[in-house]
């Protein structure tokens, strides 16, 4: 579509951007997109980025990115749209598979081992999908909640967003994760009323969390501690998964229990970390960065810090199921080959480099929990092959 209106100047690109399509030029302003309202943001950034506009919306994207589809006034094809940008379940669901799995099986060998069963009592069907349905909706509620937390942010600095460009709301996603949190507290009330009390947790700690606990430039000021108390909600997540077996059995914790817990909050600052990395060219105002907090070298030195310490968190829980030497053997090389990204970040920081390390944090948190998930089944057969 052609802008009629008068036009400004777009004084980070020097290109003309139209003014409001309401009447008139806008006065000066920080960002070209700054305080307008969604849809007249959409308009504003397609005139600028040479995408278009039809008459039921938004067909192109900025960026060079397109959208799954068009966008629709019916509301689950937009939620599907917004999954695929912002929460793809396709990368998503294996994580939570095998964290999940990880939970329970570190949980009930580390029972066996201790005594309390004789054989691995595992949770039964109904349970196991009801858990892994529950920390895939709390990973999707805190994303929903970052939405809120930084509306105003991406309505300023990253318009081509799903939210400010106007594919949803915040209204529909705060809805929607309502509905889905409300199915989390029915699905338990019938099968393990028990962990209620962990969901509360998890659910105080994710809504302080966006409040960013009443101290937003202090907290904002501290980076490191901003991040560990955002972390804190990775082992509050997974805690929840080991307690659908020794909390519903009516156990006491078991000894893997601090292991694992640790493995998660590592795990979570390796993903946390390895997605801030950028070298100077890909930095965006408005958008932080740990490169840009702690430098180059200092960041993805912190993040090997925290593989490295998460690997170790992880041998401690495998300590205590009966797992032998082949575990720690396991995440020995995985970790050799996800630090191998950040160490050439740090030699000679690149794109590619920064995008390696992201992708090392994804596969090395998925190889960590696959090795805590069946890292006893292993053991116990390698024993049985030694034992023939």
């Amino acid at each position: 579509m052609l802008c009629r209106s008068a036009r400004r100047r777009d004084l980070d690109r020097g290109r003309p951007v139209c003014g409001s399509l309401r009447g008139g030029p806008r006065t000066a302003r920080s960002s070209p997109l700054e305080g307008c309202s969604p849809r007249e943001c959409v308009r504003e950034e397609c005139t600028l980025r040479g995408c278009t506009l039809g008459r039921s919306g938004f067909r192109g994207l900025p960026l060079g990115r397109q959208l799954p589809g068009p966008v629709t006034t019916s509301l689950p094809r937009r939620l599907w749209h917004y999954q695929a940008e912002r929460f793809s379940l396709a990368a998503y669901t294996p994580l939570v598979v095998a964290s999940v799995v990880a939970a329970v099986s570190v949980s009930v060998h580390a029972r066996r081992v201790r005594g309390d069963v004789p054989t691995p009592a595992w949770p039964v069907p109904a349970l196991w999908a009801l858990g892994g349905l529950t920390v895939l909706i709390f990973f999707l509620g805190l994303r929903i909640l970052d939405e809120h937390k930084d509306a105003h942010i991406d309505r300023q600095y990253r318009p081509e967003l799903p939210v400010p460009r106007g594919l949803v709301t915040l209204a529909e996603l705060r809805w929607a994760g309502l509905g889905l949190l409300a199915l989390v507290v029915i699905g338990h009330l019938l099968l393990a009323p028990v962990l209620l009390l962990a969901i509360l947790t998890v659910v105080v700690w994710a809504a302080l969390m966006t409040r960013e606990f009443f101290v937003p430039e202090w907290l904002n000021a501290r980076p490191a501690l901003y991040m560990v108390s955002h972390m804190v909600i990775m082992p509050l997540v997974l805690g929840y998964a080991t307690a659908l077996d020794w909390l519903v059995a009516g156990a006491s914790p078991p000894p893997s229990l601090p292991g694992f817990l640790l493995a998660a909050f590592l795990a979570g600052v390796v993903i946390e970390v390895g997605r801030k990395i950028r070298v100077p060219s890909e930095e965006r105002e408005g958008v932080g960065s740990y490169t840009r907090d702690w430098g180059l070298r200092r960041a993805p030195l912190v993040w090997l810090i925290a593989l490295a310490g998460s690997a170790g968190a992880g041998i401690w829980a495998l300590a205590h199921t009966g797992t032998g030497g082949w575990g720690a053997l396991a995440l020995g090389v995985a970790l050799l080959a996800a630090a191998l990204p950040a160490l050439a970040f740090i030699r000679s920081p690149s794109g590619r480099a920064r995008a390696g390390v992201e992708t090392a944090s994804g596969v090395w948190t998925l190889a960590l929990y696959l090795v805590l998930a069946t890292g006893p089944w292993v053991s116990g057969w390698l024993e049985t092959r030694g034992g023939a």
